[in-house]
């Protein structure tokens, strides 16, 4: 499936449970990961291994996905940090981008990041533009102006431009996708289930650590 024809049939496969690879046997590169020929920018400090998690809000894979990465995160090694970043493959999935930007500018993703995961997947509202998402935000007891201004700036469409950089230097073929240190890229379809990718990425973890 190509990249720019990003498609949930792709995706699907993620959640296909493993029945050839043996769970035992750890994790090849060209198998379960990928090693990038270029390293990636990272925005970790010195000293600390970053890991990108590559998302859609519409997506009902990352929705599924997601209570696995929360409770996986919470557990984290203090060398460790997790970035989130919106992927974006076509039009219109910017918006969802400057959502996710507009609720980190304001310091809301931990309080609000789920919630509208569920308010799509479960309440089943269409944030896919402006005005529905400042709707949302509205009943979530945000000013929606300050919301909307933050929404269009400048800034906020900085970080959906250099997200769609980093999908793209990280090959991002479908989400979720996780990646290490911006230079190992993983995702459901390599690691086979999405639930084993988080078992790849704790292996790419020590491979970054040994080196």
């Amino acid at each position: 499936m190509k990249r720019r024809e990003f498609s949930l049939a792709a995706a699907g496969l993620a959640a296909l449970p493993v029945v050839v690879r043996a769970q035992a046997k750890p994790p090849e590169e060209g198998r379960d990961y990928r090693a990038l020929g270029k390293k990636v920018p990272v925005e970790a400090p010195q000293g600390k291994i970053e890991v990108v998690d590559f998302f859609w809000y519409s997506c009902p894979h990352c929705n599924a996905f997601e209570p696995s990465l929360r409770t996986w995160s919470q557990s984290l090694p203090a060398d460790v940090t997790l970035r989130r970043v919106p992927a974006a493959f076509r039009d219109d999935m910017v918006p969802q981008q400057r959502l996710f930007y507009a609720l980190e500018a304001m310091g809301k993703v931990d309080e609000l990041h789920g919630k509208v995961f569920d308010a799509i997947h479960k309440e089943g509202l269409p944030l896919t533009r402006q005005q529905p998402i400042a709707d949302w935000i509205a009943k979530q007891g945000i000013d929606p102006q300050k919301f909307i201004d933050l929404y269009n700036s400048f800034a906020i469409s900085a970080k959906a431009r250099r997200a769609v950089e980093l999908q793209d230097m990280y090959g991002v073929e479908g989400v979720p996708a996780m990646g290490v240190a911006g230079r190992y890229y993983t995702d459901g379809t390599l690691a086979m289930n999405n639930g084993r990718m988080l078992q790849v990425v704790n292996y790419l973890l020590g491979e970054v650590r040994k080196k």
